[in-house]
This record gives structure tokens, sequence and C-alpha cells, in this order.
């Protein structure tokens, strides 16, 4: 069974065992809510009569959603204005719809398959060895293996003085 409940201004589609989020319920963790403004409610295909129907819920925890960035801006005027906001949250897990209650979903047991079918030798097969693993030996690159000297690095390298012309004699 399904329900559409409103609350905090909005409009959730829950069913029982379903986890939600909504706007900021008082209450603490573990305590009972119930939800009473019910829009609409339906199993499967057929709708069911909302009127006095009510969802149980069980808060959970009171969290903060995520951070909205609001910035402002006037351009030209020099008027910039950054501001975060971070909204309260209730998550709630809905425990009944009405008078239906959430059903426990138990996983299905496998069945353990008899020892007298296998073998003696297929049961009790001795672990494989496995090969130990080989370290990766660091790939050496020519950029990497061409060094300079350490004195290169600490001075500088001078240059030849240049040369001036000699100068012309006139006759």
């Amino acid at each position: 069974m399904f329900a559409i409940v409103r609350t905090g201004g909005k409009q959730y589609r829950v069913a029982a065992g379903d986890i939600i989020a909504v706007e900021k319920l008082a209450g603490e963790a573990g305590d009972s809510v119930t939800l009473d403004d019910v829009l609409l409610a339906g199993d499967g295909g057929d709708i069911k009569d909302v009127k006095g129907l009510t969802v149980a819920a069980e808060i959970v925890a009171q969290e903060k959603g995520e951070k909205v960035i609001i910035f402002k801006k006037r351009r030209r005027h020099n008027y910039r204005r950054k501001n975060g906001h971070r909204q309260q949250h209730t998550v709630l897990k809905i425990s009944a719809i009405g008078n239906e209650k959430a059903a426990k979903k138990a996983a299905p047991k496998k069945e353990a398959a008899p020892a007298e079918d296998k073998p003696a030798t297929e049961t009790k097969a001795a672990p494989a060895k496995k090969a130990p693993a080989k370290k990766a030996e660091p790939k050496a690159t020519a950029a990497k293996t061409e060094t300079k000297p350490a004195d290169a690095k600490k001075a500088p390298a001078k240059k030849p003085a240049a040369k001036k012309p000699a100068a012309k004699k006139k006759d």
C-alpha cells in the first residue's frame, strides 16, 4: 500500500518501510510522528478512501542538508555578497500506513545440501597456494637518468668575454 502525504509544503509518495527526508519536524531520534495530511492512498491500481487515514513514522535522525551558496552581485557597483545555507531536515522511516504495518523482509535462507551426496575428497579440498607477488621495479626514464653535476646547479656557467673588433686605421 502507498500513500501521498503533505508535510513541510511538499508532497511525498511513501510506502511502509520507506525512509524519507522532510522539512524539520519537532522531536528527537526514536520518537514517533503521525502524518495526518494524507492526500491519496492506494494499493496497486486501487485507490482507497483517505478520510481519517494517517501515516505513522519514526524519526531516524535530525540532519542538515547540502550547502547552498547564495551569491549576489550588481555589476559596475562594487557590490558582491556571498552567503551559504544548510537546510534542517528530519529523516523519517515510515512504519505504517493506516492499519498496515511495515513487513520485515526476511531473506530466504538457502538450504544446505546434504553431505551424503558429495564424496569425502571434494568436501575437504586443500586451499590453493598463491605465488608471492612480484614487486614492481621503478622504471628509469631517460630524463631522470641524465643528471647534471652538482656544481652546475649551484653556480651558473660563465660566458666567455666577447671580443671587440679591432679599430680600423684611416690612411
